[in-house]
């Protein structure tokens, strides 16, 4: 029984990290010391990569973008979208989950909503281009 326990224990910790995830954010968790401090301090800059990827997006499509009808859609647009970010993944930090979802889930389910935003902007923007 006690060798089970680690191993329940370990398949238990593995199955609330993140499927998808940076290497950055992988080498954060590897390299820390283990505690929920630092995975959530690995997790918060993560998000804040996240975020500062979509930003720039936004910044290089709301640029290319010279029609005022289209520029008004689009911010119209983002600024519904921005607030389907703040809202998505809380159900991980209601402490449900316990403080792993805290840390671990909520900035992991969080960055992949502003990732695929980011891939969505990054792709509207390619479609601006010149074919």
């Amino acid at each position: 029984m006690k060798i089970i326990l680690p191993l329940v224990l370990t398949a238990g910790v593995l199955a609330v990290l993140p499927a998808h995830a940076d290497d950055i954010y992988d080498k954060c968790i590897k390299d820390s010391d283990g505690t929920n401090t630092a995975w959530g301090a690995c997790g918060g800059d993560w998000m804040a990569r996240a975020d500062k990827a979509l930003n720039d997006a936004w910044k290089k499509l709301h640029s290319a973008i010279t029609d005022d009808a289209t520029a008004k859609a689009l911010l119209d647009e983002q600024r519904v979208w921005n607030g389907y970010k703040e809202k998505s993944c809380l159900f991980y930090a209601s402490g449900y989950f316990g403080r792993e979802g805290e840390v671990l889930s909520y900035p992991a389910c969080r960055a992949a909503v502003i990732e695929a935003r980011t891939t969505d902007l990054n792709a509207y923007f390619a479609n601006t281009q010149p074919q």
